[in-house]
């Protein structure tokens, strides 16, 4: 489901769409793979999509907590993630709200922010703070974005 909507986002899909092909993949991967306990994903994102959507963006993080979770268990936190990302009005201040849910943050923030990230390019977030991220991860964003790229054309021509 992640991988979809990061792919989708690259493609130029808007966030929304991007959310559908998660969607569409996790159901794909509900009839293709062996049946566990637990909620389907599929129907939660789509749930949870629709309910944050009613919602002011104020209580998006009452409901996650409430209603979504944000455990480790891919029913919380993908769900999570991918709700977030649909109804996002706002990339950096959508990835703050999630850093104060608790539970697993970091993963939540971590698709959240590639799925948006995917949409919305580098210009999705603040220069301020991807220069801290370059400075203390020592990391060189562009080039391994140009890689993937040219990785993702190579296969998909």
């Amino acid at each position: 489901a992640v991988g979809a909507a990061v792919s989708a986002g690259v493609g130029g899909a808007t966030r929304e769409n991007a959310v559908a092909a998660a969607i569409a993949a996790a159901e794909e991967g509900e009839r293709r793979g062996h049946w566990v306990a637990g909620a389907s994903i599929a129907a939660r994102i789509r749930w949870a999509v629709g309910h944050l959507a009613g919602l002011h963006p104020d209580d998006h993080a009452d409901a996650v907590c409430a209603l979504i979770g944000t455990s480790v268990a891919a029913q919380e936190s993908v769900v999570a993630a991918l709700a977030l990302a649909a109804v996002s009005p706002d990339p950096w201040g959508t990835l703050c709200l999630v850093a104060g849910l608790g539970g697993d943050t970091d993963t939540i923030a971590a698709i959240c922010g590639a799925v948006l990230g995917s949409v919305h390019g580098l210009q999705a977030w603040p220069p301020a703070e991807l220069d801290t991220l370059r400075r203390v991860n020592d990391l060189a964003l562009e080039p391994l974005v140009d890689a993937l790229l040219a990785l993702r054309r190579a296969h998909h021509g």
